[in-house]
C-alpha cells in the first residue's frame, strides 16, 4: 500500500512538473479602477497587464497611457500613435468611470466615504490555441455584474445591478461587440504583445523558498516562495510524508516590483504537533528540475521579542490595501463565478444611461 502510495505521488509530480515545464499560457488583462475623490490620489486608473507584468498605465492626474516595460516601446516602429489613440480612448472612459462610480453611491444610498468602482477585462490563451475571455466588474470591493459569454447574458451579484442586467440584456449590440472583443480582438493583441516581450515573459526564474513563524509561540508556519517567473507555481504540505490539506491557507500569488511573483502558504499547527510530527513543506515551479522540499529544522523565527509582527503588518496591509485600490489592481477575485440575485421588474428605470455604460469605447480598448 505504501509502496502504491508512492508510485502515485510520483506520477501526480510528474503530472504536474510536465504541465509546468509544456504548458505555456499568456494572458491579457486591464484593470479600470474609479475612486471617489478627496483622497489624494487619482480619481481614475487604468492598468494594462500581460502574464501579470505591467506594461501599460493611465491615470487621471497624468491623463496619458505611459509604457511601464522595455519591450513595449517596440510598438513603435509599427505604430507611431499608438500611446496616443490610448490616451484619447481612456480619456473618455474616465468621464464615463466617473459619472458610474456617482450613479452607484445613488444606488446604494451612499452620500460620502471612499468608494471604487472597477471593471476588469482581459482574455487567456493556451499553447493549444484554447481561448478563453472575461468581463466584469465590482463596486466597493465586492462583486457587481460580469458578462456571461456562452449566454450573452450577464450576472448581476447585487440587487442594485439588476437595473443594469436588465438595460444591458436588452443591448444585443453592445453585447456581441464586447464578445468579439474579448474572443477576437483580445487575443490578437495578446498575441502581438507576447511577440514583443517573448523573451522577457517566457523566461523562468527559480524560486527563493524560506520557512518562518512571527513567534516561537505562534501556531501559524509560513511556506514562502518569492523571485519566480513565470506566475504558475505549487505550494504544498506534508505531514510524516502524507498530503496535508486541513488547516492550510494559500495565499493569492502575488508581483514584486522586478516583474517576478511571490505566494505564501500559511499552516495552522499546534507546537506539540509540530514536534511530534516532521512537517515539509514542497515548492513545485517550472525553473525547477526537481521540487524543493523545507522540513520544520529551518524554520525562522522573525520576531523573537517586541511589538508583534502581526500588528506591523496590519499597519502596512492597511497603507497597501489603499495602495492596490488606487494601483487599479483587482481588489475583488471571483474563480468560481458570480452569484446571481432572483430578478426584479424590468419597468424599474436604469439611471446608468448609455453615457455612462463604462465601457463605451469598450470594443476598442487596444485599437
Amino acid at each position: 500500500m505504501a509502496r502504491c502510495s508512492a508510485v502515485m505521488k510520483a506520477l501526480i509530480f510528474l503530472t504536474f512538473s510536465l504541465h509546468l515545464s509544456s504548458a505555456v499560457t499568456h494572458s491579457l488583462q486591464y484593470v479600470y479602477t474609479a475612486v471617489t475623490p478627496g483622497i489624494n490620489f487619482p480619481e481614475f486608473i487604468v492598468v494594462g497587464q500581460v502574464d501579470g507584468q505591467q506594461f501599460g498605465y493611465y491615470d487621471s492626474k497624468i491623463r496619458k497611457m505611459i509604457p511601464k516595460t522595455e519591450w513595449i516601446q517596440k510598438i513603435n516602429a509599427d505604430d507611431a500613435d499608438y500611446w496616443n489613440t490610448q490616451t484619447q480612448i481612456l480619456q473618455g472612459a474616465q468621464e464615463t468611470f466617473k459619472v458610474g462610480v456617482d450613479t452607484l453611491m445613488q444606488r446604494f444610498n451612499q452620500t460620502a466615504g471612499v468608494h471604487t468602482w472597477q471593471m476588469m477585462c482581459g482574455c487567456k490563451r493556451d499553447d493549444n490555441a484554447t481561448t478563453r475571455g472575461y468581463s466584469q466588474y465590482g463596486y466597493d470591493g465586492e462583486d457587481f455584474i460580469s458578462l456571461d459569454l456562452k449566454t450573452l447574458t450577464y450576472t448581476a451579484a447585487k440587487s442594485q445591478a439588476l437595473i443594469t442586467k436588465n438595460k444591458w440584456d436588452n443591448d444585443p449590440d453592445m453585447t456581441v461587440s464586447r464578445k468579439n472583443y474579448l474572443e477576437k480582438e483580445c487575443i490578437e493583441w495578446l498575441q502581438k504583445y507576447v511577440g514583443y516581450g517573448r523573451e522577457t515573459l517566457e523566461r523562468k526564474v527559480r524560486p527563493e523558498v524560506s520557512l518562518f513563524q512571527e513567534e516561537e509561540s505562534s501556531p501559524e508556519v509560513v511556506c514562502h516562495a518569492t523571485g519566480f517567473f513565470p506566475k504558475t507555481v505549487m505550494i504544498t504540505w506534508q505531514k510524516d510524508g502524507e498530503d496535508v490539506h486541513e488547516d492550510v491557507e494559500l495565499r493569492e500569488t502575488l508581483p514584486n516590483q522586478d516583474g517576478s511573483f511571490q505566494k505564501r502558504s500559511i499552516l495552522t499547527v499546534s507546537a506539540e504537533d509540530l514536534q511530534k510530527h516532521t512537517y515539509t513543506c514542497v515548492i513545485q515551479h517550472s525553473s525547477l528540475e526537481k521540487e524543493i522540499v523545507l522540513n520544520q529544522e529551518v524554520i525562522r523565527i522573525l520576531n523573537p521579542g517586541g511589538v508583534p509582527i502581526g500588528i506591523i503588518v496590519g499597519v502596512v496591509a492597511l497603507l497597501l490595501v489603499l495602495v492596490v485600490v488606487v494601483a487599479g489592481i483587482v481588489v475583488w477575485k471571483k474563480n468560481s463565478g458570480f452569484k446571481p440575485v432572483p430578478p426584479k421588474p424590468d419597468s424599474e428605470e436604469d439611471s446608468l444611461t448609455s453615457t455612462s455604460s463604462l465601457e463605451s469605447n469598450y470594443s476598442s480598448t487596444n485599437s
